[in-house]
């Protein structure tokens, strides 16, 4: 892989990750608790997500969902689930305040829920299965290239989390708490659409 192609992996990439999906939603829920450890954690199990289904695809699961329906199937009603689970617990928070579960939000469960957000939705890995070859030049070793934009994507997810988290603390900082109730249910609401929009959501040629 040539830097010119690893630089186009990366617009490509970061115009991608700017868009609010789920992971980027949390990013921003967990900013407006204004504590870092808890935005931090999030982060970083988002970013592991990216580790995790690009390594997938590396060794051919994401061609495995893409050819079983049944498995398809079962990843992408998880995903709502869970999705439309986190987007009650959201409605319900308290401003200011993030629960999963009736328990208030530690590091340790805002890592493993931003981690499982990304991981049950199913379009994350076919999406990285048809995106992620056009990159890879088949006549030198392969797993040094899907490493390296594993880690580019990472890092990527990282930056842009980190911009939503400090939007944010920021409006925790500005709000109201009636402010904050709003933008909690704002949040849920679009979880809730994403949702939405994932079980309708059909391979193509499905």
């Amino acid at each position: 892989m040539t830097l010119s192609m690893l630089l186009l992996y990366s617009v490509a990439c970061f115009s991608v990750t700017v868009m609010p999906g789920p992971t980027m939603l949390l990013a921003l829920a967990n900013g407006t608790s204004r504590n870092w450890r808890i935005a931090g954690m999030g982060m970083l199990g988002a970013a592991l997500s990216d580790l995790l289904l690009i390594g997938a695809v590396g060794i051919g699961l994401g061609a495995l969902l893409a050819a079983s329906e049944v498995l398809f199937s079962a990843v992408k009603w998880i995903g709502v689930v869970y999705l439309v689970w986190l987007a009650a617990q959201l409605w319900r928070a308290s401003p200011g305040e993030l629960v999963v579960g009736g328990a208030s939000l530690s590091p340790r469960r805002a890592f493993m829920r931003s981690l499982l957000v990304a991981l049950s939705n199913p379009k994350g890995l076919l999406f990285f299965s048809a995106f992620l070859p056009q990159f890879i030049d088949t006549a030198q070793a392969q797993a040094p290239q899907y490493l390296a934009l594993a880690l580019v994507s990472a890092a990527l997810d990282l930056v842009v989390m980190a911009a939503y988290a400090a939007g944010g603390a920021r409006a925790a900082k500005a709000l109201t708490r009636q402010g904050l109730r709003v933008m909690n249910r704002f949040c849920a609401a679009l979880l809730l659409s994403l949702a939405g929009f994932l079980a309708a959501y059909r391979r193509a040629g499905a």
